[in-house]
């Protein structure tokens, strides 16, 4: 029989033999848990640019000094949206009613269809729609405050919707293979993903925003004319680049909205749309080899864009007539309960 000095001595060996084991496990999932995490950042990677394009314009006419505190703000919001919001929700979801993922993306796709056809409309009858985010509903001017926080609620609301096409996406990463990851590595991985494009958007795009400040300080300090140069070019380049931007994040809205719901349609079964589009991209980008994949990517991102700009402009009577008035009443009744 082994001595009681002998028999702990083993136990401890033993013990620590299964911590050693354990810790390679663990180690070899958090290695899975970061590649699949590359992997499905990597495939959600089109909506961070969509999202990177689309926030400057909400930036656009405020004071410089207001430019990062709305960055920030708006980060703050994207960030809640991912964590509290989309990560439990797209777990749930995946786990208890995986038929709902399609149907809610479809409404997401729809608002961001009608979110670009506002912009349309605005840039064709500036003095129409839109006119009230410039007044409040008893027709006071908004103050300053007001209309930066409704900036700030209308990104946050835009920012959801392309949040939820990630963390979708990443889920569908996750979740479309043979061997499907375990619930508690999906929801590490879809918490990576979340807060490291966050992080990317929203730092580009107070790079963005702040090049003009950097250029002034450029030009005013720098102590070769190469760096004065470069900081005069920034300030006098960077009005013209925002409002192109802002152009930009418009017909994003547009293009990924209209994607959004023709890939879901069909993965509903209606296939043909998509099919159709994939079919003029492939033709395109034939009869252009040496530009095919851009002659591709272009050609199905115009078309798409259409189609949200058409969707936008059916489901905006819809928001306005039917939507809208609901909405309203909802928080009347609310608002009269008491607290």
């Amino acid at each position: 029989m082994l001595r009681r000095e002998e028999y702990m001595a083993t136990g401890l060996l033993a013990l620590l033999d299964d911590i050693a084991a354990l810790a390679k496990v663990a180690a070899a999932s958090l290695d899975d848990a970061a590649a699949q995490a590359t992997k499905a950042g990597a495939k959600a990677a089109g909506i961070v640019i969509d999202d990177a394009a689309v926030t400057p314009r909400y930036v656009v006419g405020f004071a410089a000094e207001r430019e990062l505190p709305i960055i920030w703000k708006i980060g703050i919001g994207s960030l809640r949206n991912k964590m509290l919001v989309l990560l439990p929700g797209a777990l749930l979801l995946s786990a208890f009613t995986p038929w709902m993922i399609a149907p809610l993306l479809l409404i997401g796709g729809a608002y961001l269809c009608l979110e670009g056809f506002h912009k349309v409309m605005d840039l064709v009858r500036p003095h129409d729609h839109g006119k009230q985010d410039e007044a409040s509903q008893d027709g006071d001017v908004m103050t300053a405050e007001q209309l930066e926080n409704e900036k700030v609620a209308s990104a946050v609301r835009t920012d959801f919707i392309l949040s939820a096409e990630i963390m979708f996406i990443t889920l569908g990463a996750l979740t479309n293979n043979p061997n499907p990851s375990p619930i508690w590595l999906q929801a590490i991985v879809l918490a990576v993903v979340g807060v490291a494009m966050t992080i990317l958007v929203y730092g580009v795009v107070a790079l963005i925003v702040k090049a003009d400040d950097v250029g002034v300080e450029m030009a005013q300090k720098s102590k070769t004319a190469f760096g004065r140069g470069i900081g005069r070019g920034l300030v006098e380049g960077m009005p013209p680049f925002l409002k192109t931007l802002s152009y930009i994040g418009m017909v994003a809205m547009l293009w990924v909205g209209g994607g959004i719901i023709i890939h879901e349609l069909y993965v509903l079964g209606w296939k043909p749309p998509e099919l159709w589009v994939h079919g003029v991209a492939d033709a395109v980008a034939h009869a252009a080899p040496a530009v095919a994949g851009l002659a591709k990517w272009l050609t199905t991102s115009t078309i798409y864009a259409v189609i949200g700009l058409a969707i936008g402009a059916a489901v905006d009577p819809l928001a306005k007539h039917v939507f809208g008035p609901l909405w309203a009443a909802g928080e009347k009744v609310f608002a009269s309960k008491p607290v």
